[in-house]
């Protein structure tokens, strides 16, 4: 059974993985980058053996997940997500239909270096708003739909 994708959304009313694909990634990364969490989604992440592109994070990111993509002057960026699963009662309080793939934030990364901690403590926050969130504040069709329109005039 594929799972759904979801996106965070701030109290704000921000999308922080809206506005990194708009304003920092090139066309062609933001379709791989969806490309990806879409090919997860189906597989579902239990099951998805990832290639490189879809990768477990470790240490102070446990817990979190990163779809990676290469852009031009080999550029990294990346996608912070987590995994929404759980019993249904469970998934009916974050207010889920479903398991999920709650897609919360990106960066990006000149070639051969690292995140600083700071970095991913940002990532961690937003995860952390978004867990606590019940039901989860989550884009909604009207958000996606602004977002396409944003990145279509940008091309």
């Amino acid at each position: 059974m594929a799972w759904a994708v979801i996106y965070y959304k701030s109290a704000r009313g921000i999308v922080p993985a809206f506005e990194f694909m708009a304003e920092e990634c090139p066309k062609k990364v933001r379709a791989n980058l969806f490309a990806v969490v879409g090919m997860v989604a189906d597989a579902p992440p239990p099951a998805f053996s990832g290639g490189g592109r879809w990768e477990t994070m470790h240490g102070t990111m446990s817990g979190y997940y990163q779809v990676k993509a290469t852009g031009p002057g080999r550029r990294h960026y990346r996608l912070f997500c987590v995994l929404e699963g759980g019993e249904e009662a469970e998934l009916e309080r974050r207010g889920l239909s479903g398991p999920a793939i709650a897609v919360i934030t990106g960066m990006w990364k000149l070639n051969a270096t690292l995140f600083s901690e700071d970095d991913y403590k940002g990532v961690r926050s937003l995860g952390e708003d978004h867990r606590k969130q019940f039901p989860r504040r989550v884009a909604t069709n009207d958000d996606l739909k602004a977002f396409l329109n944003r990145v279509a005039e940008s091309n």
